[in-house]
C-alpha cells in the first residue's frame, strides 16, 4: 500500500475509531480530549494529499476524474462494486475544510458544552458526521457515494435534536424529512445510472459513459433535485433557517460549512460529470432557479430579525451564486462554484461562531435585544464586522471570488437570459451587502440594550483559539484565490472538456 493510498485510509479510519473511543470513555472531559486528538490527526493526514503523482497540471482531456491518489480493492465482487477512493483538485480541499471545522468544533467542545447531553457524546456524533462527509467526497464508486452521503442523516439529527434550542425536535424533523425525500431520489438516480452503465465507477461514468440521452435527462433531473435538497437550493430550502436556529453552536458550523457542500459537491461530480446532456439540457433552468435563491434569500434576509436565521437566509443566496456558476457550464463557473463553497464554508462557520458566542452572552437572538454591540464588547464586534464585510463580497476576501467568477461567467455565456441572470445576480450580490450592512447596524452601534450592556469585553482563549484559523483562512483565500483555484484548475478543465 502506497502512502497516499494509506492516508486516504486513515482519514477515515481515525475518525471513525476516535468515535468508539470517546463513546467508551467515562471521564466527560477526557473522552472530549480523545476526540479532539482524532480530530487534530485526521486533519494533518488530508494535508500531504495535495499533489500526489499528477501534480496540479498532469490532467489530459480522457478519463476526466485524474484522482492524485486512489485506492481501489473489491468490495461486492457479485454486483461489481468496489472500495474506491481518490482525490483531486475538486475534492481535496473541500476535505480539508471538512477536517479542520470538525476540529475546530471538538475542541471548541472543551471550552463549552451545550445544554442538553453529555460532552463526549457530541463529540462522538460529530466525529461520525466527520465520517460520512470526508467518505462523500473521496469516495469514486457511486454506490460508495451513496451510503456515506447518508450516514451523516442520524447524527446530525441527534445532534439538533439533543443539543438544540427550545424548538429543536421539530426542527431536527424537519431536516430529517427532507433529506430522506433527497435521499430516495438519489437512491433512484443512482440505481438509473448503474442499471443503464453496468458500473458504478465514477471514473469511468464521468463523461456520459455511452448512456443514452434519455437516461441522462432523467439521472441529472432526480440527482439534482437529490443535491438540491442537500444544499439546499431554492425552492427546497426551507428546512435549513429552522435547522440552523435551533442546533447548538457547534452543530451550525458543521451544518453551514461542509454538510451543504455535499449538495454543490455531488451536482459537480456527480450529476454533471456522469449526466453532461442532461446538464446542458437544464442549465437555463438552473440558471433561473440559482438567480431566483440569490434574490429570494437577499429579500427575506432584510426582514429578518433574528440572527442566526439571518445568517441561515443568507446560505441560500450564496448557494445561489454557487448554482449559477455550475449552471454556465464553463471552467471559470466551476471554478466560481468551488471556491464559493470554500469562501462559504469559512465565513459561514465563522459567522455562526460568533452567532452563538452573541447568543450564549445575551440569552437571546432578536436584533431589536443586541444594539451597542461595539460599546461593550468591542472586540466581538469588531470579529463580527470581519465575518459580515467578507460575507457580502467585499474585494480582498474570500466571499468576493466566487460571486464575482460567477456574474463574470454568467456574461461570457452569452445569450439575452444569462446576461439578463448575470445583472440580476449583480443586484443580489447588492442586496447582500445591504443586509449584512443592516445587520452591523442594528446589532453593533446605537446604545447598549439591556442584554449587551451587561457584557465583558473579553474573549475567552478557546473562542479565539476556534476562530483565529477561519479569519486567516478567509484573508488568505481572499488574497490568494490561487491556494483554491490551482489545484481545481486541471480537473474543471478536464470535466468542462466532457462537457463539450
Amino acid at each position: 500500500m502506497r502512502f497516499g493510498q494509506f492516508l486516504l485510509v486513515a482519514v477515515l479510519a481515525v475518525p471513525v475509531l476516535g468515535a468508539v473511543a470517546v463513546a467508551a470513555i467515562r471521564p466527560d472531559r477526557v473522552a472530549r480530549v480523545v476526540g479532539t486528538v482524532a480530530a487534530a490527526l485526521t486533519l494533518l493526514g488530508t494535508l500531504p494529499l495535495a499533489g500526489g503523482d499528477h501534480g496540479w497540471f498532469g490532467y489530459g482531456p480522457r478519463p476526466a476524474v485524474q484522482p492524485w491518489h486512489q485506492l481501489d480493492l473489491p468490495w461486492v465482487p457479485g454486483l461489481d462494486l468496489r472500495f474506491h477512493l481518490g482525490v483531486d483538485g475538486i475534492s481535496w480541499p473541500l476535505v480539508v475544510l471538512t477536517a479542520l471545522l470538525t476540529l475546530l468544533c471538538c475542541g471548541y467542545t472543551l471550552w463549552r458544552v451545550p445544554d442538553g447531553g453529555s460532552g463526549r457524546a457530541l463529540v462522538a456524533l460529530l466525529l461520525v458526521v466527520e465520517v460520512g462527509i470526508l467518505g462523500t467526497f473521496l469516495a469514486l464508486d457511486l454506490v460508495l457515494f451513496f451510503l456515506f452521503f447518508e450516514v451523516v442523516l442520524l447524527p446530525m439529527y441527534a445532534i439538533i435534536a439533543g443539543w438544540g434550542g427550545d424548538d429543536r425536535r421539530r426542527a431536527a424533523r424537519k431536516f430529517a424529512l427532507y433529506t430522506l425525500f433527497g435521499s430516495v431520489l438519489l437512491l433512484v438516480g443512482v440505481y438509473v445510472v448503474v442499471a443503464a452503465a453496468g458500473t458504478a465507477d465514477l471514473v469511468n461514468l464521468t463523461g456520459g459513459a455511452g448512456l443514452s440521452r434519455g437516461t441522462q435527462l432523467a439521472a441529472f433531473t432526480l440527482l439534482a433535485l437529490a443535491f438540491a435538497v442537500k444544499s439546499p437550493l431554492w425552492p427546497l430550502h426551507s428546512w435549513l433557517p429552522d435547522a440552523h436556529t435551533q442546533a447548538p453552536t457547534v452543530g451550525s458550523v458543521i451544518l453551514a460549512g461542509v454538510l451543504l457542500k455535499m449538495g454543490t459537491y455531488g451536482l459537480i461530480r456527480v450529476a454533471v460529470g456522469v449526466a453532461p446532456e442532461g446538464a446542458r439540457w437544464a442549465a437555463p433552468v438552473l440558471g433561473v432557479l440559482a438567480v431566483a435563491a440569490i434574490l429570494v434569500g437577499s429579500l427575506v434576509c432584510l426582514a429578518q430579525d433574528e440572527l442566526k436565521r439571518l445568517i441561515a437566509y443568507s446560505s441560500v443566496g450564496h448557494m445561489g451564486f454557487v448554482l449559477l456558476g455550475v449552471a454556465t457550464l464553463t471552467a471559470t463557473g466551476i471554478q466560481a462554484a468551488l471556491i464559493g463553497n470554500i469562501a462559504h464554508g469559512v465565513i459561514t462557520g465563522l459567522l455562526f461562531f460568533l452567532a452563538g458566542a452573541v447568543k450564549d452572552r445575551t440569552h437571546t437572538g432578536a436584533l431589536a435585544e443586541l444594539s451597542g454591540l461595539r460599546e461593550t464588547a468591542p472586540r466581538l464586534a469588531g470579529l463580527l464586522g470581519f465575518a459580515a464585510v467578507a460575507s457580502l463580497g467585499l474585494p480582498g476576501l474570500a466571499g468576493f471570488w466566487g460571486e464575482a467568477f460567477a456574474v463574470v461567467a454568467a456574461v461570457r455565456r452569452g445569450g439575452g437570459l444569462w446576461t439578463t441572470l448575470a445583472v440580476l445576480a449583480a443586484i443580489g450580490g447588492a442586496l447582500t451587502a445591504a443586509y449584512f450592512l443592516r445587520l452591523l447596524r442594528q446589532v453593533t452601534h446605537g446604545r447598549p440594550s439591556p442584554a449587551v450592556g451587561r457584557l465583558a469585553p473579553g474573549l475567552a482563549g478557546a473562542e479565539l483559539t476556534a476562530w483565529a484559523p477561519l479569519v486567516l483562512l478567509a484573508l488568505a483565500v481572499g488574497l490568494a484565490p490561487a491556494l483554491v483555484l490551482g489545484y481545481a484548475s486541471g480537473p474543471v478543465d478536464a470535466l468542462v472538456g466532457v462537457l463539450r
